[in-house]
């Protein structure tokens, strides 16, 4: 028969606490040594008491100076890894939106006359199909007060 499930929250009565504390803090420190002796890992603890009491754990043949270069050395290069990364991404994204607003400036410029030289007659066509498309949508936003009985002079 096992244990029920242990609600995680503050334990209220303090002599307890300072004991599931005690208890808890020797099997940490047990499975951290545990780890570093079957495993070979370089294992570092640091607990500290409510009380301000400082417990640790370094594994054995390995000192706290070597265990936290090591940590320094891991974590920065995780850091710069993940920052190249980001660059990469965001390098991708900004030739995109850069090709996507050359793309559109193209657009007003032939929308406007400019830059026609380099269209083929198909776009030609397209464009002046697209022109002739707005224009009469202008017209018709134009004509619609003077159907509801407003007068309005039409250039």
């Amino acid at each position: 028969m096992g244990r029920g499930k242990v609600v995680l929250k503050r334990i209220e009565n303090k002599v307890s606490r300072q004991v599931t504390f005690s208890k808890r803090r020797g099997g940490l420190l047990k499975k951290a040594h545990e780890l570093a002796v079957l495993c070979d890992a370089h294992v570092g603890v640091v607990i500290l008491s409510s009380r301000g009491k400082l417990f640790e754990y370094c594994s054995p043949r390995t000192s706290w100076s070597e265990v936290i270069q090591r940590y320094d050395a891991i974590s920065n290069a995780q850091h710069q890894e993940t920052n190249h990364d980001d660059d990469q991404q965001m390098s991708v994204e900004i030739a995109r939106l850069r090709r996507e607003c050359d793309q559109l400036k193209a657009n007003i410029r032939r929308q406007t006359g400019e830059d026609l030289a380099s269209l083929s007659t198909e776009e030609l066509d397209n464009l002046q199909k697209q022109l002739e498309s707005a224009l009469d949508k202008v017209r018709d936003k134009k004509m619609k007060p003077c159907l509801g009985g407003t007068r309005h002079f039409l250039i």
